[in-house]
Protein backbone atom coordinates (compact mmCIF):
# COMPACT_ATOMS: atom_id res chain seq x y z
CA UNK A 1 0.00 0.00 0.00
CA UNK A 2 1.15 3.56 -0.81
CA UNK A 3 -0.15 6.64 0.96
CA UNK A 4 -0.46 9.86 -1.04
CA UNK A 5 0.56 13.14 0.59
CA UNK A 6 -2.48 14.93 1.99
CA UNK A 7 -3.25 18.17 3.90
CA UNK A 8 -3.08 18.44 7.70
CA UNK A 9 -6.84 17.94 7.88
CA UNK A 10 -6.39 14.33 6.72
CA UNK A 11 -8.06 12.91 9.82
CA UNK A 12 -11.31 14.67 8.93
CA UNK A 13 -11.43 13.23 5.40
CA UNK A 14 -12.96 9.91 4.56
CA UNK A 15 -10.74 7.10 3.25
CA UNK A 16 -10.46 6.23 -0.43
CA UNK A 17 -8.60 3.23 -1.82
CA UNK A 18 -7.22 3.74 -5.33
CA UNK A 19 -6.41 0.65 -7.39
CA UNK A 20 -3.76 1.98 -9.76
CA UNK A 21 -3.32 -0.46 -12.61
CA UNK A 22 -0.14 -1.24 -14.47
CA UNK A 23 0.51 -1.25 -17.38
CA UNK A 24 -1.01 2.15 -18.08
CA UNK A 25 -0.07 5.24 -20.05
CA UNK A 26 2.44 5.53 -22.86
CA UNK A 27 3.03 2.55 -25.15
CA UNK A 28 6.17 2.02 -27.22
CA UNK A 29 4.57 3.46 -30.38
CA UNK A 30 3.54 6.67 -28.62
CA UNK A 31 6.98 7.10 -27.03
CA UNK A 32 8.57 6.61 -30.45
CA UNK A 33 6.29 9.18 -32.09
CA UNK A 34 6.95 11.83 -29.45
CA UNK A 35 10.71 11.24 -29.55
CA UNK A 36 10.56 11.53 -33.34
CA UNK A 37 9.12 15.05 -33.11
CA UNK A 38 11.65 16.03 -30.45
CA UNK A 39 14.55 14.67 -32.52
CA UNK A 40 13.27 16.46 -35.64
CA UNK A 41 13.23 19.74 -33.71
CA UNK A 42 16.85 19.17 -32.71
CA UNK A 43 17.96 18.27 -36.24
CA UNK A 44 15.93 20.77 -38.24
CA UNK A 45 15.16 23.48 -35.73
CA UNK A 46 11.69 24.98 -35.25
CA UNK A 47 9.24 24.94 -36.79
CA UNK A 48 8.67 21.30 -37.64
CA UNK A 49 5.30 20.43 -39.15
CA UNK A 50 3.27 17.40 -38.10
CA UNK A 51 0.37 16.11 -40.16
CA UNK A 52 -2.47 15.56 -37.67
CA UNK A 53 -1.92 15.20 -33.94
CA UNK A 54 1.18 13.07 -33.41
CA UNK A 55 -0.81 11.21 -30.72
CA UNK A 56 -4.28 11.86 -29.34
CA UNK A 57 -3.53 13.76 -26.15
CA UNK A 58 -3.93 17.51 -25.70
CA UNK A 59 -1.23 17.72 -23.00
CA UNK A 60 1.36 16.11 -25.27
CA UNK A 61 0.33 18.28 -28.22
CA UNK A 62 0.61 21.42 -26.11
CA UNK A 63 4.09 20.53 -24.90
CA UNK A 64 5.37 19.80 -28.40
CA UNK A 65 3.75 22.93 -29.80
CA UNK A 66 5.58 24.97 -27.15
CA UNK A 67 8.86 23.52 -28.45
CA UNK A 68 8.10 24.50 -32.04
CA UNK A 69 5.94 21.75 -33.55
CA UNK A 70 3.10 22.95 -35.79
CA UNK A 71 0.19 20.54 -36.26
CA UNK A 72 -1.70 20.72 -39.54
CA UNK A 73 -4.61 18.81 -41.03
CA UNK A 74 -3.20 18.38 -44.54
CA UNK A 75 0.04 18.77 -46.45
CA UNK A 76 -1.13 21.88 -48.27
CA UNK A 77 -0.55 23.75 -44.99
CA UNK A 78 3.14 22.75 -45.02
CA UNK A 79 5.46 25.28 -46.73
CA UNK A 80 7.74 24.05 -49.50
CA UNK A 81 11.03 22.79 -48.12
CA UNK A 82 9.78 22.38 -44.54
CA UNK A 83 10.15 19.02 -42.75
CA UNK A 84 6.90 17.21 -42.00
CA UNK A 85 6.19 14.24 -39.76
CA UNK A 86 3.43 11.69 -40.30
CA UNK A 87 1.60 10.88 -37.06
CA UNK A 88 1.63 7.56 -35.20
CA UNK A 89 -1.75 6.71 -36.75
CA UNK A 90 -0.31 6.34 -40.26
CA UNK A 91 -1.25 7.87 -43.59
CA UNK A 92 -2.73 6.78 -46.91
CA UNK A 93 -0.44 6.08 -49.84
CA UNK A 94 -1.81 9.21 -51.53
CA UNK A 95 -0.35 11.36 -48.72
CA UNK A 96 3.12 9.85 -49.22
CA UNK A 97 2.82 10.40 -52.96
CA UNK A 98 1.89 14.05 -52.46
CA UNK A 99 4.83 14.60 -50.08
CA UNK A 100 7.18 13.04 -52.62
CA UNK A 101 5.71 15.08 -55.49
CA UNK A 102 6.35 18.29 -53.54
CA UNK A 103 9.82 17.19 -52.49
CA UNK A 104 8.98 17.52 -48.79
CA UNK A 105 11.41 16.03 -46.27
CA UNK A 106 9.04 13.70 -44.45
CA UNK A 107 9.64 11.47 -41.45
CA UNK A 108 7.27 8.58 -40.89
CA UNK A 109 6.34 8.20 -37.19
CA UNK A 110 3.65 5.60 -37.94
CA UNK A 111 3.52 3.04 -35.16
CA UNK A 112 5.21 -0.17 -36.40
CA UNK A 113 2.11 -2.13 -35.37
CA UNK A 114 -0.02 0.05 -37.65
CA UNK A 115 2.54 -0.39 -40.42
CA UNK A 116 2.07 -4.16 -39.97
CA UNK A 117 -1.64 -3.74 -40.76
CA UNK A 118 -0.84 -1.56 -43.79
CA UNK A 119 1.40 -4.28 -45.18
CA UNK A 120 -1.30 -6.88 -44.65
CA UNK A 121 -3.74 -4.76 -46.69
CA UNK A 122 -1.18 -4.34 -49.44
CA UNK A 123 -0.40 -8.08 -49.48
CA UNK A 124 -4.07 -9.10 -49.65
CA UNK A 125 -4.71 -6.59 -52.44
CA UNK A 126 -1.69 -7.79 -54.44
CA UNK A 127 -3.00 -11.35 -54.17
CA UNK A 128 -6.41 -10.35 -55.52
CA UNK A 129 -8.41 -10.48 -52.30
CA UNK A 130 -11.08 -8.15 -51.06
CA UNK A 131 -9.99 -6.71 -47.69
CA UNK A 132 -12.33 -6.28 -44.73
CA UNK A 133 -11.15 -3.72 -42.18
CA UNK A 134 -12.77 -3.80 -38.74
CA UNK A 135 -12.58 -0.29 -37.31
CA UNK A 136 -14.23 3.06 -36.60
CA UNK A 137 -15.06 5.30 -39.55
CA UNK A 138 -13.19 8.60 -39.56
CA UNK A 139 -10.46 7.62 -37.11
CA UNK A 140 -7.07 8.69 -38.54
CA UNK A 141 -5.69 5.15 -38.32
CA UNK A 142 -8.66 3.79 -40.26
CA UNK A 143 -8.40 6.54 -42.88
CA UNK A 144 -4.73 5.66 -43.39
CA UNK A 145 -5.39 1.92 -43.57
CA UNK A 146 -8.23 2.35 -46.06
CA UNK A 147 -5.78 4.30 -48.22
CA UNK A 148 -3.32 1.42 -48.60
CA UNK A 149 -5.22 -0.03 -51.58
CA UNK A 150 -7.81 1.01 -54.15
CA UNK A 151 -11.07 2.21 -52.59
CA UNK A 152 -13.09 -0.65 -54.09
CA UNK A 153 -10.70 -3.19 -52.57
CA UNK A 154 -11.08 -2.35 -48.84
CA UNK A 155 -14.42 -2.61 -47.03
CA UNK A 156 -14.91 -1.01 -43.61
CA UNK A 157 -17.02 -2.92 -41.06
CA UNK A 158 -17.83 -1.22 -37.75
CA UNK A 159 -20.14 -3.64 -35.96
CA UNK A 160 -21.40 -7.21 -35.81
CA UNK A 161 -24.63 -6.00 -37.41
CA UNK A 162 -22.72 -4.61 -40.39
CA UNK A 163 -20.72 -7.83 -40.61
CA UNK A 164 -23.93 -9.86 -40.72
CA UNK A 165 -25.39 -7.69 -43.50
CA UNK A 166 -22.23 -7.47 -45.62
CA UNK A 167 -22.76 -8.89 -49.15
CA UNK A 168 -20.37 -11.83 -49.55
CA UNK A 169 -19.19 -13.48 -52.75
CA UNK A 170 -18.47 -17.03 -51.57
CA UNK A 171 -16.33 -17.65 -54.64
CA UNK A 172 -13.92 -14.89 -53.61
CA UNK A 173 -11.08 -14.84 -51.13
CA UNK A 174 -11.09 -12.18 -48.40
CA UNK A 175 -8.44 -10.74 -46.11
CA UNK A 176 -9.26 -9.55 -42.60
CA UNK A 177 -7.45 -6.70 -40.79
CA UNK A 178 -8.29 -4.60 -37.74
CA UNK A 179 -7.75 -1.14 -36.30
CA UNK A 180 -5.13 -1.65 -33.60
CA UNK A 181 -7.00 0.16 -30.80
CA UNK A 182 -10.30 -1.72 -30.81
CA UNK A 183 -12.00 -3.35 -27.84
CA UNK A 184 -10.96 -7.01 -27.74
CA UNK A 185 -14.57 -8.01 -27.08
CA UNK A 186 -15.98 -6.02 -30.00
CA UNK A 187 -13.25 -7.10 -32.40
CA UNK A 188 -13.75 -10.79 -31.63
CA UNK A 189 -17.54 -10.50 -31.90
CA UNK A 190 -17.29 -8.96 -35.37
CA UNK A 191 -14.58 -11.37 -36.51
CA UNK A 192 -16.68 -14.35 -35.37
CA UNK A 193 -19.57 -13.23 -37.58
CA UNK A 194 -17.26 -12.88 -40.57
CA UNK A 195 -15.63 -16.29 -39.97
CA UNK A 196 -19.05 -17.93 -39.97
CA UNK A 197 -20.04 -16.25 -43.24
CA UNK A 198 -16.85 -16.31 -45.32
CA UNK A 199 -15.40 -19.68 -46.34
CA UNK A 200 -12.10 -18.22 -47.58
CA UNK A 201 -11.19 -15.67 -44.92
CA UNK A 202 -7.48 -14.99 -44.42
CA UNK A 203 -6.65 -13.64 -40.95
CA UNK A 204 -3.30 -12.36 -39.66
CA UNK A 205 -1.08 -14.92 -37.95
CA UNK A 206 -0.76 -12.53 -35.02
CA UNK A 207 -3.60 -10.31 -33.84
CA UNK A 208 -3.70 -6.81 -35.28
CA UNK A 209 -4.77 -5.44 -31.90
CA UNK A 210 -1.94 -3.50 -30.30
CA UNK A 211 -0.25 -5.27 -27.38
CA UNK A 212 -0.64 -2.11 -25.27
CA UNK A 213 -4.35 -1.82 -26.05
CA UNK A 214 -4.86 -5.45 -25.08
CA UNK A 215 -2.74 -5.21 -21.92
CA UNK A 216 -4.54 -2.09 -20.67
CA UNK A 217 -7.93 -3.63 -21.30
CA UNK A 218 -6.95 -6.80 -19.45
CA UNK A 219 -5.72 -4.73 -16.51
CA UNK A 220 -9.05 -2.90 -16.28
CA UNK A 221 -10.93 -6.18 -16.46
CA UNK A 222 -8.81 -7.48 -13.58
CA UNK A 223 -9.97 -4.75 -11.19
CA UNK A 224 -13.49 -3.92 -12.42
CA UNK A 225 -15.34 -6.11 -9.93
CA UNK A 226 -13.40 -4.61 -7.02
CA UNK A 227 -14.20 -0.99 -7.89
CA UNK A 228 -17.13 1.28 -7.10
CA UNK A 229 -15.94 3.54 -9.94
CA UNK A 230 -13.13 3.69 -12.49
CA UNK A 231 -11.38 6.73 -13.94
CA UNK A 232 -9.58 6.44 -17.28
CA UNK A 233 -7.20 9.31 -18.00
CA UNK A 234 -6.95 10.06 -21.71
CA UNK A 235 -7.79 12.34 -24.59
CA UNK A 236 -11.39 12.75 -25.64
CA UNK A 237 -10.40 11.73 -29.19
CA UNK A 238 -8.27 8.77 -28.06
CA UNK A 239 -9.78 5.52 -29.32
CA UNK A 240 -7.85 3.26 -26.95
CA UNK A 241 -8.82 5.43 -23.95
CA UNK A 242 -12.51 5.37 -24.85
CA UNK A 243 -12.35 1.60 -25.23
CA UNK A 244 -11.01 1.32 -21.66
CA UNK A 245 -14.17 3.01 -20.37
CA UNK A 246 -16.32 0.57 -22.36
CA UNK A 247 -14.33 -2.41 -21.09
CA UNK A 248 -14.69 -1.24 -17.47
CA UNK A 249 -18.45 -1.02 -17.79
CA UNK A 250 -18.79 -4.40 -19.50
CA UNK A 251 -16.47 -6.04 -16.97
CA UNK A 252 -18.59 -5.06 -13.98
CA UNK A 253 -18.03 -1.39 -13.12
CA UNK A 254 -20.78 0.66 -14.80
CA UNK A 255 -19.59 3.85 -13.09
CA UNK A 256 -16.63 4.55 -15.37
CA UNK A 257 -15.55 7.87 -16.87
CA UNK A 258 -12.92 9.28 -19.24
CA UNK A 259 -11.06 12.35 -17.97
CA UNK A 260 -8.54 14.48 -19.83
CA UNK A 261 -7.09 15.86 -16.57
CA UNK A 262 -7.76 16.33 -12.87
CA UNK A 263 -9.94 19.36 -13.49
CA UNK A 264 -12.55 17.27 -15.28
CA UNK A 265 -13.55 15.14 -12.29
CA UNK A 266 -17.06 16.12 -11.10
CA UNK A 267 -17.18 16.37 -7.27
CA UNK A 268 -20.32 14.23 -7.14
CA UNK A 269 -18.72 11.39 -9.12
CA UNK A 270 -17.02 10.00 -6.01
CA UNK A 271 -20.09 10.08 -3.77
CA UNK A 272 -20.33 6.70 -1.98
CA UNK A 273 -17.14 5.51 -3.71
CA UNK A 274 -14.71 3.75 -1.36
CA UNK A 275 -12.61 1.94 -3.99
CA UNK A 276 -11.63 3.75 -7.18
CA UNK A 277 -9.86 2.19 -10.16
CA UNK A 278 -7.40 4.43 -11.99
CA UNK A 279 -5.70 3.85 -15.35
CA UNK A 280 -4.55 5.79 -18.40
CA UNK A 281 -4.77 5.29 -22.16
CA UNK A 282 -1.70 4.50 -24.25
CA UNK A 283 -1.24 8.13 -25.33
CA UNK A 284 -1.50 9.59 -21.81
CA UNK A 285 1.57 10.93 -19.95
CA UNK A 286 2.08 9.74 -16.38
CA UNK A 287 2.07 13.31 -15.07
CA UNK A 288 -1.69 13.49 -15.62
CA UNK A 289 -2.21 10.37 -13.50
CA UNK A 290 -0.17 11.91 -10.66
CA UNK A 291 -2.18 15.13 -10.90
CA UNK A 292 -5.38 13.18 -10.35
CA UNK A 293 -3.88 11.36 -7.37
CA UNK A 294 -2.85 14.68 -5.83
CA UNK A 295 -6.32 16.10 -6.48
CA UNK A 296 -7.87 13.11 -4.72
CA UNK A 297 -5.47 13.54 -1.78
CA UNK A 298 -6.90 17.02 -1.16
CA UNK A 299 -10.35 15.52 -0.60
CA UNK A 300 -9.73 12.04 0.81
CA UNK A 301 -7.35 9.99 2.90
CA UNK A 302 -5.95 8.12 -0.09
CA UNK A 303 -4.28 4.74 -0.06
CA UNK A 304 -2.88 3.59 -3.40
CA UNK A 305 -2.60 -0.08 -4.26
CA UNK A 306 -0.77 -0.72 -7.53
CA UNK A 307 -2.12 -3.70 -9.44
CA UNK A 308 0.41 -5.10 -11.93
CA UNK A 309 -1.07 -7.50 -14.47
CA UNK A 310 1.84 -7.72 -16.91
CA UNK A 311 5.26 -6.19 -17.48
CA UNK A 312 5.87 -4.54 -20.86
CA UNK A 313 9.31 -4.44 -22.43
CA UNK A 314 8.52 -3.45 -26.01
CA UNK A 315 10.73 -0.77 -27.55
CA UNK A 316 10.72 0.70 -31.06
CA UNK A 317 13.68 2.48 -32.62
CA UNK A 318 13.19 5.92 -34.14
CA UNK A 319 12.32 6.04 -37.83
CA UNK A 320 15.17 6.62 -40.24
CA UNK A 321 16.10 10.23 -40.90
CA UNK A 322 17.39 9.98 -44.46
CA UNK A 323 20.32 11.86 -45.92
CA UNK A 324 17.82 13.74 -48.07
CA UNK A 325 16.18 15.00 -44.91
CA UNK A 326 19.37 15.83 -43.06
CA UNK A 327 20.42 18.58 -45.45
CA UNK A 328 17.55 20.64 -44.08
CA UNK A 329 18.97 20.45 -40.57
CA UNK A 330 20.38 23.61 -39.08
CA UNK A 331 24.15 23.53 -38.63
Amino acid sequence: MISVAAPDCVNRMRPLTVLLVKPRGFCAGVERAIRTVEEALVRFGAPVFVRHQIVHNAHVIGQLAAKGAIFVDELDAVPDGAPVIFSAHGVAQSVRAEAQRRGLAFIDATCPLVTKVHREVQRHASEGRKVILIGHRGHPEVVGTLGQAASETVILVQSAREAAALPIDEARSYGLVMQTTLSMIDAEEIAAVLRARIPRLHEPQRSDLCYATTNRQMAVRAIANRCDAIVVVGGANSSNSRRLVEVARIAGCPKAVLLQNAGGLPPSFLNRVTTLGLTAGASTPEVLVHEILQSLARRFTVTVEEIVTTVEGTHFNLPRFSAGQNHHARQ
